[in-house]
């Protein structure tokens, strides 16, 4: 099938943080940046390829304490293979040197740290000229069953470090967006997501990252069953009935987007090394990939009238936990980025 650009925006990016995360000792070893770097410079779809990258601020890829020479040279190594970069995730997590949103008093230090630290590099991109838009991501590091022993207090938590964080983002030019996944405390339902948006209530500096694979188990209800939207033993072949509750998570979410991931989901979990169960992404051609891509994308960028919300100003696919046989491999890349084609074409602008 040959590909052809109707659309100029938005920009079509892929995510580095997969040759990361789920990988360690006790699964895979990590791939490299610049074999990301590769893998997505060299994708091509009849003269198309990939416009950016989206980065993973955590070694062995781009170290949270990297110098201004260190970023340089990732920046240099990025635009030589006529790329950009767009948004960034902050490593908020304990193992990563951060601290729970909702923690102590030492751990909320560390984790604002880490996004002082992340928002730096971010303007320092931008100051280069390689990075003109994206956002910071973060998430509250806390598990579902420690923010359940205090529902009300762990959420108002949650919010206040929040607020702490958009302040230090405003300091940078920055804007944070909030990834909703089943892992993370107080953000592990699409009811309770909106709930802690709205508790912070910055929508010019904080906003919510969709993911198609997160969001598609807000719907089945993991780790929030009282939200659950589509019954047990649910028949996938109702794509109709599918459809109509992911409507209702992405009327409740989308004006609070600010950052959109491209995936697929077998409808499963999955965790991979020190990575918690959360969304199984699947690679784009999935036989048992439950969404219809390009369809389940236009609920969250277009509007209730059916107009692209424009709230974005790039898209990113997200293969998280891939194998790496499957991402070593160059047609995995190439079907993602025919995807992404198809979802450009029919929901972009110019």
């Amino acid at each position: 099938m040959s590909a052809v650009n109707l659309h100029k925006s938005p920009a079509i990016h892929n995510a580095m943080w997969p040759g990361i995360v789920g990988k360690g000792a006790d699964s895979e070893p990590p791939i490299d940046l610049e074999t990301m770097l590769n893998l997505t410079a060299e994708a091509e779809v009849d003269g198309i390829r990939f416009d950016g990258v989206d980065l993973f601020l955590s070694s062995p890829h781009t170290d949270i304490d990297s110098t201004d020479s260190d970023i340089k040279r990732v920046a240099d190594s990025i635009a030589q293979r006529q790329l950009v970069v767009g948004s960034l995730v902050a490593p908020v997590w304990p193992p990563a040197g951060g601290g729970s949103a909702m923690g102590s008093q030492d751990e909320v230090k560390k984790f604002l740290t880490q996004v002082r630290k992340a928002c730096a590099i971010g303007k320092k991109l931008r100051d280069i000229g390689i990075r003109r838009y994206g956002i910071v991501r973060i998430d509250s590091a806390s598990g579902v069953a420690d923010w359940a022993s205090d529902p009300i207090g762990n959420t108002k938590r949650i919010a206040e470090t929040f607020r702490e964080a958009c302040v230090i983002a405003e300091d940078y030019g920055e804007r944070l967006a909030a990834e909703g996944e089943i892992c993370w405390g107080g953000m592990h339902s699409w009811k309770r997501m909106v709930e802690l948006l709205e508790m912070v209530n910055r929508p010019q500096t904080l906003g919510f990252q969709a993911d198609m694979a997160h969001s598609l188990l807000y719907t089945l209800g993991y780790n929030a069953p009282e939200d659950r939207l589509l019954p047990e033993n649910f028949d996938w072949s109702q794509q109709n009935v599918l459809m109509e509750s992911l409507q209702t998570v992405t009327k409740a979410l989308r004006p609070w987007t600010i950052d959109f991931h491209v995936a697929q989901n077998d409808g499963t979990v999955r965790g991979s090394g020190s990575h918690d169960k959360t969304g199984r992404h699947c690679q784009a051609n999935d036989p048992n990939g439950r969404m219809d891509i390009v369809a389940v994308a236009g609920l969250w960028m277009r509007d209730e009238s059916g107009v692209p919300t424009r709230a974005y100003e790039h898209i990113c696919w997200d293969g998280c936990m891939f194998p790496n046989a499957t991402m070593l491999m160059p047609d995995t890349w190439n079907n993602v980025l025919r995807t992404m084609i198809a979802v450009r074409n029919a929901h972009g602008w110019d």
